[in-house]
């Protein structure tokens, strides 16, 4: 299972926001590619934060509460050290610190430029390993 890779299982095309979006389009996006959550990124696509449902979630009861709709993703964001992995690393790896308590998505970055290039969720990590137990159980 070591030679699994990250980029073997992670979106490619991953819903990504700026800081400046409104957080109506956030959600709006969300919604469509059915996604939980994505980094928020810079000019120069370096991650410098995530933006979840919870997050949209708290924004819009906020906003509706007082009749106002001015949120943007920047107001709403996680603005703390997101935690990233980088698209060589092994599936294994990854599924051993997907403790609780841990992200539900991690962005996937070009370690050298520090670049977004995909995110990676438990959902996908779970559908590695099974892969990989349905491979071996097809070579008994």
């Amino acid at each position: 299972m070591q030679g699994m890779k990250i980029s073997d299982f992670m979106s490619r095309h991953p819903v990504a926001f700026t800081p400046s979006e409104s957080i109506e389009s956030a959600v709006e996006r969300l919604l469509q590619t059915k996604q939980r959550g994505g980094p928020v990124l810079d000019e120069q696509r370096k991650v410098i934060g995530f933006l979840s449902e919870q997050d949209c979630l708290a924004a819009m009861l906020r906003d509706t509460y007082h009749k106002e709709q001015t949120a943007t993703v920047s107001d709403c964001m996680y603005r703390g050290e997101v935690l990233c992995v980088g698209a060589d690393e092994a599936i294994a790896d990854l599924a051993q610190r997907m403790d609780i308590g841990k992200p539900k998505i991690y962005p996937v970055i070009d370690m050298d430029t520090k670049q977004l290039v995909g995110v990676i969720s438990r959902t996908d990590v779970l559908g590695a390993i099974d892969s990989y137990f349905q491979d071996s159980y097809r070579r008994r």
